[in-house]
This record gives C-alpha cells, structure tokens and sequence, in this order.
C-alpha cells in the first residue's frame, strides 16, 4: 500500500535488478516543520553565497547539479576546488557533484556521519538527500541558523526483484535534538550561571574584544551607559561585528536574545570567545 497521492512512474519499470529508486512521501512535503526548515536552509544558503550573487529559491531546482553546493562548500571550508564552472552537460554536472561529494565526505566522515547522499541521489533532485546533505554541513560548520528538531519524514522506497517491483516506506529523521552540553548544563546548574547576564548590555563583550585583540575601542562606538533597550541591542550587534572582524564566525545568537538575557544564547557567545582565545598569551 502506498501513501495517497504516490505514483509509481514510468521509469521505475525500467529500474536494473535489486536496484532502487526513492521518493519523498508528499504528505511529508506539506509538513509545517519540514517546510520550515527547509526555509532555514534556503535563507542561511543565500546568506552565505550572497557576495557570489547567487539566490537560491527550491533546494531540489538550484542544488542538483553541484554548482550551488560547491560554491557552498567553498565558502564553509575556504578550499577551492578544481572543477568547471559552468557544466551543462549531465555529465559534466555529475563530475562536478562527484568531487564536491568526494570533498564533502572526506571532510564529514571521520566526525562520524553517515553519507546519506550520493552523486545519481543528488542529481536526480532527491530532496531527502539534499536535506541530508546541506543539515550535516549546517552542524559542522556550526550556521549561525537554529534548525528545526525532530523533523522528520516518509519516502516511498521502489525496488525491482526478480523483475517484480516492490514498495514500502521508510522514515527518515532529518534532525533530532539540538541538545547538547549547554542544555546539560543548564538544566542542572541554572543558578549558577547568572553571572553571564552581565553581558545583556554588551558593553562587557565589546571591552572584552577589545582585551582580547588588543586594542582600544572608541567610547562613541558605542553606548557606555546603554539605558535602553535598542541601545543595548545597538552595542551586542556592534560585539558581533568586532568577533566577525577577529575572525570569528558570526554568532549563532541574535542580539536580542543576548539582551533578553537568554542564557543559552549568552553562553554559546561566550563559549565561542573562549575556544578562539583559550591559547592566546
């Protein structure tokens, strides 16, 4: 039995013996969360590729033919790889996605993640696998972007036996949990951790920048004495800037939610100064 609206297509008919062919479950498709992140991933893929002057509007249009995914994986990495740049032939665009995949999993595979994506899965626009995909690259590099968890969905697995084809659905789980030692922490120790709120002005992260780099930074850059709440946001989004400027990557936190004295959000601002700056004499 198959979900309701699923067809089997013509070319499943011409499927190779025990060879396979994946669908996504349109229900799936409709699901709120995961329409929502794959709003995430489109908005924070334009962001990073936005001086590449490149807009991407549907991951499965924009993304299968490599071109995309190795500008993304350029700019995350800050390798160059050596491919053409313009490829229109399927053959051409199919080298292109095997090199970009070749470096991707190079890179993810020895942290522990499992390759759910291929070159002919890629190609053939299978959404399940560039979700796959552009998620395990958003995790390592660590986007600034808070994706959606537990997000979930059903694809419609086709394969052919013995000449007879055979369906069935799977899930696959797309995020789980963004839960990790900062939860922990937190979850046990709250009381603790008050002292962080002294940073919601800003005015201690962006004299912190300054110790750290080693340099002065001019009081009109800034409210000293900030008393309300734009001018507050005013001078965490400036500390931003100046870890930007460092080169530190761009904060996972918004201002606000600095100044809204968001713990978690305070301590991963916090926890990334330190292991940038933890060797620093």
């Amino acid at each position: 039995m198959l979900p309701a609206g699923t067809e089997i297509h013509p070319e499943d008919t011409l499927l190779e013996e025990n060879a396979e062919r994946i669908m996504l479950d349109p229900t799936s498709r409709e699901n709120l969360k995961f329409k929502d992140l794959l709003k995430v991933l489109v908005d924070w893929i334009n962001s990073e590729l936005e001086e590449e002057r490149i807009i991407v509007k549907d991951l499965e249009e924009d993304c299968y033919d490599g071109q995309v995914l190795q500008k993304l994986f350029e700019k995350l990495s800050g390798r160059k790889l050596n491919v053409a740049e313009v490829t229109q032939s399927e053959i051409g665009q199919k080298q292109k996605l095997q090199t970009v995949l070749e470096a991707v999993n190079r890179l993810l595979r020895p942290h522990g993640w499992t390759i759910e994506w291929s070159v002919d899965s890629i190609h053939s626009k299978n959404l399940v696998a560039i979700v796959y995909l552009l998620v395990a690259l958003a995790m390592h590099f660590q986007a600034p972007i808070r994706l959606p968890e537990h997000v979930s969905v059903q694809v419609v697995v086709v394969k052919k036996k013995e000449g007879i084809l055979q369906t069935s659905v799977v899930t696959k789980e797309l995020t789980s949990t963004t839960e990790d030692a900062f939860d922990t922490l937190l979850d046990h120790a709250p009381d603790k951790l008050n002292v962080v709120k002294s940073f919601a002005d800003g005015v201690y992260l962006i004299l912190l920048m300054g110790l750290l780099k080693d340099y002065f930074v001019p009081l009109y850059n800034f409210f000293l004495t900030p008393e309300s709440f734009e001018q507050k946001v005013h001078n965490v989004a400036f500390a931003f800037e100046l870890m930007q400027d460092g080169g530190l990557k761009k904060p996972k936190a918004r201002p606000e939610d600095v100044v809204n004295l968001n713990l978690k959000s305070t301590l991963r601002v916090l926890y990334n100064l330190f292991t940038n700056y933890k060797n620093s004499d």
